[in-house]
């Protein structure tokens, strides 16, 4: 016979009833010298007076007891709500239903303080503390009972003691070139010295370094475990002596230094068979499947091997990413083996690539999200071929079309609409520079000349409507692992007012500087940006953008040499001279378990001279939006302490300017899974380097700067699915640059309307 539905749900009311309401139930069904383990109570570590314990010491520890009690799991993480534990103590195995059900879904055996094991623990805990040098440390743990004696929670207490140092290191005998090398590379070890603390890792760690020196230097089958460390603490008290030895029975190959032979590279087609067609180059024998589109010094460019020379796996790596980077291979594989003639310290090197498939069509529906706070679906269509000319080009055509509303908090006067944007880009990228000698190549890495094109139609609804063309040609290059260089050579911008409206029109009369900054123009510029990115360790990231660009200036001068005066045009239409230059700086700093301390400052200022008296509207700065000062939506504040206006609904188009500066701070940490949280504290603003009368305070003035600056705070919401990042960030306004009628430093009118929500794709920053 069915049972009604309201007894099932009767029967869950009663389940989570009994779980809330009868929390000494948890150990109902312990044996008699069971008892439930509830955590740990604490790891309490003590050092000698005047001492620290070791730097990263602590959370080793704190991860050797870290065992998690009974707890609800959502999305792999343990929350400290029992309820399995409740289910399994409340309902039997045996029973029928939604409570079978229920059993199965929910149910947790308990975790006992004998599952856990505290006498391992603590040798667990003793181990690690040997390991870094604190060998007369001693651990030991305890029970920690409330009323209920059945529960108890784990008490971890560590004696650390003074840790061992290292007082003397003992060299190998300079008898042969592999021992020369290992005493040369730890002879310059910053660890291996007297004073430094013993640790296993940090010797370790010196080992793997030692290895890929020899690696380098042609002993390509050198493994870390072949370096053995023998420590006396019985010649000085609290002392470690040191001494580097080679294990024994370490294979012959092992310590041959090898030369490189033959370099064999094959090229097999993407979709298999064709006739081997062989070339020898000055890089090796190359063997490839015919018919095929590849120019003939396109692979040895990228092969940094050399017959001959001393086998180096550095030259293994680079030649991998080489081949990688010119994105025609859809798989390449290095292999090293031993020369095959009888030579027994060459090593042959055999090359295996297989084609891409050329041509690719994509069809792209996403949502985009832009800097300056505007969202909404797009489309993209797209096609490329990785291959054009057979010398790893890279052809790019796409369509776009994007329909967009803004996001961020509205005050009663901002301007509300939707807008649309269709485009074409073209693109051609070469794997080398198509450039004079004087600008460097990198030998290591793949250089690229880059030629673009691109048509764009921007709607905004009321308003105008705006096409603009430009054309580039760019080079992007690489002095070293961490410096990117990008110099565009010329890139000329054509910008068409082609419509506006009567409401448009009235903002322009009223600001002719505005106005001017609208104006169809070209804009020929020369821009270099220098970007330097590094992770200097798991905690520490720095990235720096330099940007420096100037427009006109070159034209300028020619019309000046032939004597025009006056306002210059190009093809009967006036172009923009101005240089602008813009610096970003962004440091990262882990905090452990996922969590960072993110702090960002940048800084841009712009000058129109010559032949235009303002920057072009594009080129200029503004504040706000999701990427900037989250309280406030793009635009809404500057420059300055000005504000347009009451009853000008249309200050949008002034809210601009030609200096900028920004800070922010974000503590990014880990919620559940992919969903992560941040909290986070902007500042910035925009200024006018040239007064405005129809602008009142919106000139850069050192008296008035950190007045001017609007400051917010607010959290927000990260969904991090694989390589998307899904963003919503709710900023709270502190202090707005421009009178609101309220008096002190938090001067926003309420609460309510302090709030902006910007939903973005990505990072801030």
């Amino acid at each position: 016979m069915m049972k009604h539905p309201l007894n099932n749900v009767i029967a869950i009311a009663t389940i989570v009833s009994a779980a809330v309401f009868a929390s000494c139930s948890t150990t109902s069904k312990l044996g008699a010298d069971d008892i439930l383990y509830t955590g740990v109570k604490k790891l309490n570590v003590t050092t000698p007076v005047g001492e620290k314990l070791a730097t990263g010491l602590k959370p080793q520890l704190n991860t050797a007891v870290a065992v998690p009690p009974n707890g609800l799991k959502v999305m792999g993480v343990n929350l400290p709500v029992p309820v399995g534990l409740w289910v399994y103590n409340h309902i039997d195995a045996d029973s029928k239903g939604i409570k079978k059900w229920v059993y199965n879904k929910f149910s947790q055996q308990p975790v006992l303080v004998a599952d856990v094991r505290p006498e391992v623990r603590v040798k667990m805990l003793d181990e690690l503390m040997d390991n870094n040098g604190y060998f007369h440390a001693s651990a030991s743990y305890s029970l920690v009972q409330g009323k209920n004696k059945k529960k108890a929670k784990i008490r971890y207490d560590v004696n650390a003691g003074s840790p061992f140092l290292i007082d003397t290191v003992y060299m190998l005998p300079d008898t042969c070139h592999l021992y020369h090398v290992i005493d040369s590379v730890a002879s310059r070890s910053k660890y291996l010295r007297a004073g430094e603390r013993y640790c296993t890792d940090s010797l370790s760690k010196e080992r793997i370094v030692i290895t890929n020196v020899l690696r380098n230097r042609g002993y390509y089958f050198f493994r870390p475990d072949y370096i053995e460390y023998l420590a006396d603490s019985t010649i000085n008290r609290g002392r470690i002596a040191l001494a580097l030895s080679i294990a024994r029975n370490v294979p012959s190959q092992a310590v041959r230094r090898y030369r490189v032979g033959e370099i064999t590279t094959r090229i097999y087609r993407n979709q298999g068979g064709g006739v081997p067609d062989t070339t020898e180059t000055p890089r090796g024998t190359i063997i490839r499947m015919m018919p095929s589109r590849l120019r003939d010094n396109l692979i040895p460019g990228s092969i940094t091997f050399r017959e001959g020379r001393t086998f180096s796996v550095r030259d293994m790596n680079r030649t991998q990413s080489n081949l990688s980077r010119l994105g025609i291979f859809s798989g390449i594989e290095i292999n090293a083996v031993p020369d095959t003639t009888g030579r027994s310290d060459v090593l042959d090197v055999n090359i295996d690539c297989t084609f891409d498939t050329p041509l690719e069509a994509s069809v792209e529906v996403n949502a985009s999200s832009k800097s300056n706070s505007y969202l909404g679906p797009g489309i993209t269509l797209g096609l490329s071929n990785r291959n054009m000319f057979g010398g790893g080009e890279l052809f790019n055509v796409s369509l776009t079309g994007t329909y967009e509303w803004q996001t961020g908090k509205r005050s009663e006067r901002s301007s509300v609409f939707n807008s649309y944007e269709v485009g074409i880009t073209t693109s051609l990228s070469f794997p080398r520079l198509l450039a004079p000698r004087f600008i460097p190549r990198s030998r290591w890495a793949v250089n690229w000349t880059r030629l673009s094109l691109n048509a764009d139609l921007l709607n905004r609804p009321h308003y105008f409507k705006l096409a603009q063309f430009n054309t580039s040609i760019a080079y992007d290059w690489q002095v070293s692992r961490h410096v990117t260089n990008t110099l565009t050579l010329f890139k000329l911008t054509y910008t068409n007012l082609m419509k506006t409206t009567p409401v448009f029109d009235s903002i322009m009369d009223a600001n002719k500087a505005i106005a001017q900054s609208f104006r169809s123009q070209f804009i020929p510029q020369l821009m270099y940006s220098y970007t330097y990115d590094r992770a200097f360790d798991r905690d520490n990231t720095l990235n720096v953008q330099l940007t420096a660009q100037e427009a006109g200036n070159l034209f300028w001068c020619i019309y000046q040499a032939c004597g025009k005066h006056g306002e210059k045009e190009l093809f009967g239409t006036p172009f923009s001279q101005f240089v602008k230059g813009t610096t970003q700086v962004v440091y990262g700093r882990g905090l452990g378990r996922g969590q960072w301390l993110v702090s960002r400052v940048a800084v841009g200022a712009a000058h129109a001279y010559g032949n235009a008296s303002e920057v072009p509207y594009s080129e200029q700065f503004y504040c706000g939006g999701a990427n900037s000062v989250r309280a406030f939506t793009v635009r809404s504040i500057g420059p300055g302490s000005y504000r347009a206006p009451a009853d000008q609904v249309n200050g949008y188009f002034d809210q601009t300017g030609t200096f900028k500066f920004e800070a922010n701070v974000e503590y990014r940490f880990p919620i559940i899974g992919p969903l992560h949280g941040a909290l986070f504290l902007d500042a910035g603003n925009v200024w006018l380097l040239k007064n405005d009368p129809q602008r009142p305070g919106g000139q850069l003035r050192g008296s008035t700067f950190f007045k001017d600056l609007a400051l917010g705070t607010g959290l927000g919401l990260r969904l991090d699915i694989s390589m998307l990042v899904v963003r919503g960030d709710l900023g709270i306004g502190i202090h707005a640059p421009y009178e609101t009628g309220r008096s002190g430093y938090y001067n926003m009118t309420s609460f309510k309307n302090s709030l902006a929500f910007h939903l973005a794709i990505g990072y801030p920053f």
